[in-house]
Parts: C-alpha cells; sequence; structure tokens
C-alpha cells in the first residue's frame, strides 16, 4: 500500500484571480482538486502544510488525501505556483484519483553502493540521466522511490531501467525499450602543456636582446 499523507483544507466558494487574492490575503494558500470525471472543487490551504511537503521532497509521486470538512479525496499533488519574489506557494493543484484508473506519476531514483563501485573508486565519474522516472501504475502502489545499486559497475557500465529495484508493478512511460538511468565515465584529465624545444639551427628567443645590447657597450673605465 501506498504511503497516503492527510492534508486538511477549506472550501473556496468562488474563482477566478479576485477571489484568489483575497484567500491570500486571508493567510491561505488557493488550490484546486481537478479530474476523476467529476467538477473541480476549490479549496484552500495552511501555507504551513504546503511548505513543509514541498521541502519533504518526492511530493510528485506522493498520495495524499485532502479532507475539506468530513470528507475526503484522494489525490496526487501536481502543480504549485510561486510567488515571483518571495518564492512562497501561490496555488496548489491536486489531481482527483478515479477509482479503477492507474496514474502517471514521477518516481525518484536513489543511487546505493557508490562507495564500493569499481568504477568510481578508480576515479570515474557518475553521470546521472535520470534523477526520476514516470511511470504508470496503481494509485494504491506507488513507490516512495526506485534504487539503482552501483556496486558493481565499472568505468564505461550503465544502469537501465530493468536494473532498477522497486519497480515492479509499474510501467515506464518511456515504452519499447530498456533506457539508461545513469553511467560511470572515464575520468577527465587536464591536458599538459609542455614547451617545446626550440628547433635545431632556430634563433634563440634571447639573441634579439643580446643583440640589442651589443649597440650599447657600456664605458670603459
Amino acid at each position: 500500500m501506498a504511503n497516503v499523507v492527510t492534508i486538511e483544507a477549506e472550501a473556496r466558494e468562488q474563482a477566478g484571480k479576485g477571489a484568489a487574492r483575497a484567500t491570500r490575503r486571508a493567510g491561505r494558500v488557493p488550490a484546486v482538486i481537478y479530474g476523476g470525471h467529476l467538477p473541480p472543487s476549490l479549496i484552500s490551504l495552511d501555507p504551513r502544510a504546503v511548505i513543509r511537503e514541498l521541502h519533504r521532497g518526492g511530493w510528485q509521486s506522493r498520495l495524499y488525501e485532502v479532507k475539506v470538512g468530513g470528507e475526503a479525496t484522494r489525490a496526487l499533488l501536481r502543480a504549485v505556483s510561486y510567488h515571483p519574489v518571495t518564492d512562497s506557494p501561490e496555488h496548489v493543484d491536486f489531481q482527483r484519483l478515479a477509482p479503477g484508473e492507474q496514474i502517471r506519476v514521477s518516481v525518484p531514483v536513489h543511487f546505493d553502493g557508490e562507495a564500493t563501485s569499481p568504477g568510481l573508486k578508480r576515479g570515474g565519474v557518475l553521470n546521472v540521466v535520470r534523477h526520476t522516472v514516470e511511470v504508470y501504475c496503481d494509485p494504491d502502489a506507488i513507490p516512495e522511490q526506485f534504487t539503482a545499486d552501483l556496486t558493481e559497475l565499472d568505468i564505461g557500465e550503465n544502469i537501465r531501467w530493468h536494473h532498477l529495484t522497486g519497480a515492479e508493478g509499474s510501467r515506464p512511460v518511456i515504452a519499447g525499450r530498456d533506457f539508461v538511468i545513469a553511467s560511470v565515465a572515464a575520468p577527465t584529465k587536464m591536458a599538459e602543456v609542455v614547451e617545446a624545444a626550440p628547433a635545431a639551427g632556430a634563433p634563440s628567443a634571447k639573441a634579439p636582446a643580446a643583440k640589442a645590447q651589443s649597440k650599447n657597450p657600456g664605458r670603459k673605465g
């Protein structure tokens, strides 16, 4: 079963920019729950609850139970709008979950075994292609994360979709190929700048200075 987080909300009566601004002036964050073959539900949230969830990370794949009064709605937190100056949340979009329908979620990838990877121990560089993977899955079985095991990974080798653990029951949005999650690249080296020795018979760089000195002989005592 997926980990369900309860978040309290209050109903809003009116939509539109003016009503949203009034909600913010009252110290709340306007939000909406859409989808699930039902009309949108206008709600408002405590900004502290929104910030707490955003700081936790992984909210794109977390299942929420949004409570308005005595009624609860299962939903995914799909989008957050931020104030351009203060960076505080200004609006939140939830997607209502319909019973029996698979959902599309973005699941974070956790990398394990970096300390023992032979490629990384030899100076290789971990090149992460995908920090998250979008999949279709059942709402009651949303993975909290996928794990990529780097323990045996050497330079030039990679981790692909089929290597991930925790992906059972999930279907990737990218279909038809076993795509790369990460690889270990060879270490990059700074090119050494070597000053070439002058060719045989070529004039020395100090020759002009010596010639110029011969035109101004010192006065003998």
